[in-house]
């Protein structure tokens, strides 16, 4: 695989910036955003600080729809977000986008014209149950929208068993979920399980059946169990344990150097 995502040997240390319900959503606070933006770009700032290499921005808004639909003030205001933290911080510092549920084609557009580096797709292939309906995802849409913006350049992480993904309909393994969605046009996978030994024989899977295909933990990794987790996978998606106060709380750039130590004495 071309570009970051196969630097030789780099474990990719991506953290969480969960947003506030964004403009255009059932939650969303009036006259919040501006406070919802500088609070994303000091997150990044905080983990570009502690050493991480990039972040995921995800939306938040509580409730979605499970298609491509994005409702355009809310793709508008995570364009403008992404669009300030790439400013706020440097080049080589990686900056996702992810319109949850899975506004593929939306966050495409955004990290494109935004300056983003990279999308995580909640699905990509096949269908998964979630709490707002069945999410029936379109790749051959996705990849041909993909193209003909030019985005080619923008990396698309695929979710394949996950907290946001299970394959819905018969059995089929993470491993060959992995290999469908590498087949649609992935660059790479995420995955997690809450048992790390269940997370671990899941990333060997993949390793097996595509050798080739980046594999991301996609959560569920802390600082007790980096060590063990990233000498596996090729990176993760980090939010809880970097952030005070738990979960959507700001990131500390103190907690991501712990993290990032962690990390960077595994790759030696």
């Amino acid at each position: 695989m071309d570009g970051w995502l196969s630097a030789g040997g780099r474990k990719l240390v991506l953290g969480m910036v969960h947003l506030s319900p964004l403009p255009g959503t059932p939650f969303h606070e009036e006259g919040s955003f501006e406070r919802t933006l500088e609070t994303a770009v000091r997150s990044a700032r905080a983990l570009e600080e502690g050493g991480a290499d990039g972040c995921l921005i995800q939306t938040v808004d509580r409730v979605y729809t499970v298609d491509e639909r994005s409702d355009p003030a809310r793709t508008v205001a995570m364009g403008l977000i992404v669009r300030a933290v790439a400013e706020a911080t440097g080049e080589r510092f990686l900056v996702g986008a992810q319109l949850m549920r899975n506004a593929l084609q939306a966050s495409l557009a955004v990290a494109k014209v935004a300056g983003g580096s990279f999308i995580r797709a909640g699905a990509l292939v096949g269908q998964t149950l979630s709490p707002h309906g069945m999410v029936r995802p379109d790749p051959l849409a996705v990849m041909d929208y993909r193209r003909r913006i030019g985005a080619r350049h923008v990396a698309v992480i695929a979710e394949v068993d996950s907290m946001h993904f299970r394959w819905f309909g018969g059995e089929k393994t993470t491993a060959e979920v992995a290999r469908a969605a590498q087949s649609a046009g992935a660059d790479a996978v995420s995955l997690c399980h809450p048992d790390e030994d269940t997370a671990l024989e899941m990333i060997a899977s993949v390793r097996a059946a595509a050798p080739q295909l980046p594999v991301i933990l996609a959560g569920h990794t802390r600082h007790e169990n980096a060590a063990r987790l990233m000498a596996a996978a090729d990176g993760a998606f980090v939010g809880t344990c970097l952030e005070s106060g738990g979960w959507g709380g700001e990131i500390d750039a103190g907690r991501v150097a712990a993290y990032v130590d962690i990390v960077r004495k595994v790759e030696r």
